[in-house]
Order: C-alpha cells, then structure tokens, then sequence
C-alpha cells in the first residue's frame, strides 16, 4: 500500500488517510467524515481543534447510508 506520510491535521481513524480542507471551515459550516472508528476520529478532530483554536460540535451521524462523524466549526 503506498500510505503517504500523515501531517499533524490528517485523520485516519481506520487506517486511511483523510485530509479535512480546515482552512475552508469558516464559523458555523461543517464537514462530514465518513468512518468506522467515530471515537477515534472524534479524538483526532478535536486534537486538530484544539491546535487551531477552533470550537466545534460533532454528532456520529448515518448520511446518505453512511457511517462517519458530522462536525461544526462554532467559533
């Protein structure tokens, strides 16, 4: 498998890398992350949060079939 190199604002909650546009999260919109591991990728995003000083909410949310974790930029 060719893994490129996770950065600091990557998430993998199930082994795969997924890359968050988190310059584009402007206040109040929001990103879906499709997953298994909603509690893993829950401690990753805050992780992220927290580094660039965003608030956020999430939900673990069933979209469109789709397992993953809903979460807002509120600050």
């Amino acid at each position: 498998m060719d893994q490129k190199v996770l950065k600091i604002e990557d998430l993998n909650p199930d082994g795969i890398r997924i890359v968050v546009n988190w310059d584009g999260l402007k206040v109040n919109g929001s990103v879906f992350i499709p997953c298994v591991d909603t509690e893993k990728v829950k401690d990753q995003v805050s992780t992220v949060a927290s580094l660039r000083q965003y608030e956020i909410k999430h939900e673990i949310r069933v979209e469109n079939g789709i397992l993953g974790l809903r979460v807002w930029r509120t600050m």
